[in-house]
């Protein structure tokens, strides 16, 4: 089974994160920091003692849905980073938004993040956190901004907010309600605190700039009303923060010292550095101040990551949820078999830049088969299963019941692994297509005698059965369909594997197979990538368009017998078909199910 703790990491390639990083620590940036063992305001942090972490990064994500692959990119920057420069990562939820929000959601990504290998324990402390934690400070804040002037209470309906807000190439218009005074504003949030006013009635909203070029500028919102029950502090609010005004004061509260997001909230920077300035000047936030850093997005091809698609894939019944192995979340992809550490090796790998980057899919497929080479142990399996009968199986061994002992090892390269026991008999399971009556040119598998336009007849192909003994093709047997039911060969006598006469036949082709008296019957999912296009939703084209009919194929195979003591969310590679996971929800005892998680090459290459 696949590593789930992360090694200690080899040197990291250079980016621009980590110069930046490297050189806040050679100036000292963060040194006089403290840090009161908990989040607090700017008292709370001046009685705490020196900072023990270098750094501190933090990965917040809004608890409305489940991490995906995307997500992923930005897990492994947070928390490597901190590893790397001694610091600590939080882990916080983000959530202000109480529509959307659920605990069901909250709990799947402490999951889906320990998973993944990472934890927020640091000196004994859990740095597990959550804005709606924060929310008292946010409402002290915001009277604080209301009583210097820096905020106000905006009344006019959100057409005429919009309206007024103006273009890229026109300023805005300052609202009728922005020249209030302070204690005029005060009333009027306070009678929205208290749900004196309706939902959409009034927003609180940060007095700036509107004519400012940046439109973020322009007197953005810092609360709205929302007569809704959160998931953590119940009705206990009526009023909720928006992201841009908690995000920067979570990260100052929690003494954060690079925030790294996405591309998207580089022109939300400036409102960042505003608030925090003018919350520090007003004694309520330590210096020095978070800042914010932005890298570009990591993009898969073959998958979607919009939360509105994959959850109208999981509403109409596309995909069976949110954990189906076709899903680019975390939890879709564990069930696949995708190991974390080949997640972690692809999101690695990219580093870090300034720009979105989209990568083929087959590099994750790579990240996988390197992860699982060195440790996957290794079994046979037949997928699309059709009888071989040995006719002379008595004649050689002196019985029809006789039962040929075979070994193997468990891997090739780690014999503290062991060794696999099966038996070979009479009849043995092999894949159809290791049978063919009319052989396509380099076929080097089992092909019955064949009469030549000259009238010879040519004797039929010698194969070795891995682990097993040679066999010549003699024939096969036929329904009334013409559909092959039997294929038919003989032994070669003196020619099992690792016996002193093995090698004194030669042949071309070696086929794996399982014995038809001891085979494990299993269920194999073979899974494949959900969509047929690089890029499914691309130009606004609807992705259903696009879907892959042949993403999950189920078929009844047979696996050698070991593989009843599999437990699940263990890896294997069937020899020859490609790594395969049992299936974390359906496999259990009496009852296999596999996945395929890819092949051995990328089927997709042109």
């Amino acid at each position: 089974m696949a590593t789930d703790t992360p090694p200690t990491p080899a040197p990291k390639a250079a980016n621009f994160l980590r110069v930046i990083i490297e050189r806040d620590l050679e100036a000292g940036t963060h040194a006089g920091r403290r840090f009161g063992g908990s989040p607090g305001d700017a008292a709370h942090h001046a009685a705490g003692a020196p900072d023990p972490a270098q750094i501190r990064t933090r990965f917040p994500p809004e608890p409305n849905g489940y991490l995906h692959v995307g997500h992923a990119k930005s897990i492994c920057l947070n928390f490597g980073l901190a590893r790397d420069y001694g610091g600590v990562c939080h882990l916080r939820f983000d959530d202000t938004n109480p529509e959307k929000e659920e605990q069901e959601y909250v709990d799947a990504i402490i999951e889906a993040v320990h998973w993944l290998g990472f934890d927020w324990q640091a000196g004994g402390t859990s740095h597990l956190y959550y804005a709606s934690d924060y929310f008292d400070f946010m409402y002290r804040a915001a009277e604080a901004l209301v009583g210097a002037g820096l905020a106000y209470v905006d009344e006019q309906s959100a057409d005429e907010m919009r309206e007024r807000r103006g273009g890229f190439n026109t300023p805005g218009t300052d609202s009728p309600f922005r020249s209030r005074t302070p204690a005029e504003n005060l009333v009027r949030l306070r009678e929205m605190r208290g749900g004196a006013m309706p939902d959409g009635a009034a927003v609180l909203r940060a007095r700036i700039d509107m004519a400012s070029p940046n439109i973020n500028l322009r007197d953005p919102a810092l609360y709205r009303i929302k007569h809704a029950t959160h998931h953590n502090t119940g009705d206990a609010w009526c009023i909720y923060p928006m992201y841009t005004y908690a995000h920067p004061i979570e990260d100052a509260l929690e003494c954060i010292t690079h925030s790294l997001c996405t591309l998207e909230f580089e022109d939300q920077r400036p409102f960042y550095d505003w608030l925090l300035e003018n919350l520090a000047d007003l004694g309520l936030l330590a210096r020095p101040l978070p800042k914010q850093y932005e890298f570009g997005r990591l993009n898969l091809s073959y998958v979607i990551t919009s939360k509105r698609k994959l959850r109208a894939l999981v509403l109409e019944g596309i995909v069976s949820g949110w954990d189906d192995p076709r899903m680019p979340t975390l939890f879709g992809m564990r069930r696949r078999g995708y190991t974390p550490a080949s997640i972690r090796a692809m999101a690695d790998g990219t580093g870090a830049s300034k720009t979105n980057i989209w990568i083929d899919y087959a590099v994750l497929d790579q990240c996988l088969r390197a992860d699982l080479e060195g440790q996957a142990p290794r079994a046979c399996a037949v997928l699309d299963p059709v009888r071989l009968e040995l006719a002379n199986w008595a004649e050689v061994f002196g019985s029809d019941a006789h039962i040929e002992p075979c070994q193997a090892p468990a891997h090739p390269q780690r014999p503290e692994l062991g060794t696999r026991h099966f038996g070979l008999a009479r009849e043995v399971w092999i894949e159809r297509d290791d049978f063919a009556e009319v052989p396509p040119k380099g076929f080097f598998r089992l092909v019955p005698p064949q009469v030549q336009p000259d009238g010879r007849t040519v004797p039929g192909n010698k194969v070795r059965l891995k682990y097993g003994l040679v066999v010549e093709c003699t024939g096969c047997e036929k329904d009334a369909a013409g559909r092959v039911t039997k294929v038919l060969a003989r032994v070669v006598p003196d020619t099992r594997s690792g016996t002193p006469g093995a090698d004194a036949v030669k042949v071309k082709g070696t086929i794996t197979w399982v014995g038809v008296h001891d085979a494990l019957p299993a269920t194999v999912v073979l899974y494949d990538r959900l969509f047929t296009e690089p890029h499914p939703d691309a130009g606004g084209r609807d992705f259903r368009e696009v879907l892959n009919p042949r993403s999950k194929q189920v078929v009844a195979a047979y696996v050698e017998p070991a593989l009843a003591a599999a437990g699940r969310e263990q890896h294997f590679q069937f020899e020859r078909l490609g790594y395969f996971v049992t299936d974390r929800v359906e496999h259990a005892p009496g009852r296999a199910v596999f996945n395929r998680i890819t092949t051995l090459r990328d089927s997709w290459s042109n």
